[in-house]
């Protein structure tokens, strides 16, 4: 079968152009930012718990008491990132906080895992930002490598194993994997 040539150009990112407000700061404050997690919060020894979280909630960032980030985390605009107490947040995560990002308490989100809470719309040519929050229920656990996309709620204790895909909401309690995302089992109490 012949594939069919496109008439039309389909993406013209000449006439891209970010929504007012997006960035929820001015420019400046933004580069501020990135200069400040460059220089001290990527450069700090891994112990400096409370200096990466005094940095962030000097941003703007809402961060409970004793939230553990590792200092390769990147978070976009920490003034749109809640985490509550006691969660983790692993080696290399990114925080793609265009939308808010809100994780609840007990939360892990572990190693190279990526929250992006934007996307394109790639049916118009303007190639349009789209953007929608995400929110990590208390005691969930995202295991190394997961993405997951805009819009996207993970149910309180579930757990997304590794390397999954998570573009759909996540049940509560739930163990989910894989690409697309399955529901395997119910989360179960462990008593030894």
């Amino acid at each position: 079968m012949k594939e069919r040539t496109i008439s039309r150009q389909i993406q013209d990112l000449s006439t891209f152009k970010l929504p007012a407000g997006l960035r929820g700061r001015p420019a400046w404050f933004v580069q501020i930012w990135e200069i400040t997690q460059a220089l001290f919060f990527h450069s700090s020894p891994h112990v400096l718990y409370g200096w990466r979280r005094f940095l962030l909630r000097l941003f703007g960032a809402r961060i409970g008491k004793c939230v553990m980030l590792r200092p390769s985390v990147t978070v976009t605009y920490p003034w749109k990132l809640s985490i509550s107490d006691w969660s983790w947040i692993g080696e290399h995560v990114t925080l793609y906080t265009v939308g808010d990002i809100t994780i609840g308490e007990n939360v892990v989100v572990s190693q190279h895992s990526y929250l992006c809470t934007s996307t394109h719309d790639c049916a118009r040519t303007t190639f349009d930002t789209l953007v929608a929050p995400i929110h990590v229920e208390s005691e969930a656990w995202l295991a190394s490598n997961v993405f997951v996309g805009p819009g996207v709620t993970v149910g309180r204790g579930a757990v997304v194993g590794a390397c999954s895909v998570v573009m759909k909401d996540v049940p509560e309690g739930m163990v989910c994997v894989g690409n697309p995302l399955k529901i395997l089992r119910r989360r179960t109490e462990v008593h030894l």
